[in-house]
């Protein structure tokens, strides 16, 4: 029942913006609301197409979120890996470290970063857009709680049968950590092809803009009467992540638990 209870606060408001995108601007301000349109309309979707470039914020937010994304994957699983398998001094002290920075709020980096940007000339490119956001904390972390869970004879065997470092990497310690692999890209995924704080600063020109911003300029440009138009802009944005949380989830639940057996 609390299970179902959580579904229906939550699944709530992705249904009522799904189905507000369907209808007219008079049935949405309808008391008591509607909750299947009584005449539904595809004209929010072509109408909020075209109020904005969204084929345009639709390639910045892919180029951006994968270049992001794949960057944050790789070092975190590079650095996950140096920590659990490789010895080396101060290795306890970097991961100290490195846990240190969930602690700093990312607002708090948002103007030293946009003045490094800034003075390398950056503002309105990709490099901009991505290099800030090019490491994961977090992904960091659950891949290396999770790789502290895997049988070192396996590791063990492949070091005698010759593999080096990178070989175990590639062959052994991903296809076991495939769950926290996809959990962490996920997460990746999802921060930063939402993200919106940051491209709306280090970018003024349309054509370097991502999703999020498509839809602010949306609900500025036809105002608060039309939720009709903002809702469809908001499924073009919403869209595409549901999808991929859809392939993605029966690794999530699986990564973040097997992750946190060991500490």
């Amino acid at each position: 029942a609390a299970m179902v209870l959580a579904a229906v606060i939550i699944g709530l408001p992705l249904y009522w913006m799904v189905i507000a995108s369907f209808k007219v601007s008079s049935e949405i301000y309808t008391a008591p609301p509607t909750w299947i349109p009584l005449l539904p309309t595809l004209e929010n979707y072509p109408r909020a197409w075209a109020a904005a470039p969204f084929g345009r914020y639709y390639i910045n937010s892919l180029i951006v979120t994968g270049a992001a994304t794949f960057s944050k994957m790789l070092l975190a699983i590079m650095t996950a890996y140096a920590l659990v398998f490789l010895r080396f001094p101060g290795r306890n002290l970097i991961f100290m470290l490195i846990l240190a920075g969930l602690m700093v709020p990312q607002q708090i980096l948002i103007v030293p970063n946009f003045l490094t940007i800034a003075d390398l000339g950056w503002v309105n490119t990709y490099q901009g857009l991505i290099i800030p956001n090019a490491a994961t904390t977090f992904g960091t972390f659950l891949m290396r709680q999770y790789l502290l869970t895997l049988p070192r004879e396996v590791f063990e065997a492949a070091e005698i049968d010759g593999a080096g470092h990178l070989r175990r990497l590639w062959s052994v310690a991903l296809p076991l950590a495939r769950p926290a692999v996809v959990t962490t890209g996920l997460f990746a995924i999802v921060s930063e092809w939402n993200e919106f704080l940051w491209p709306l600063i280090v970018t003024n020109i349309d054509e370097m803009r991502t999703l999020p911003i498509g839809v602010f300029r949306l609900f500025d440009s036809e105002g608060l009467a039309n939720w009709g138009v903002i809702m469809a802009g908001t499924v073009f944005v919403v869209a595409p992540v549901v999808l991929f949380f859809a392939w993605a989830q029966r690794y999530i639940v699986e990564g973040i638990a097997a992750g946190a057996v060991k500490g």
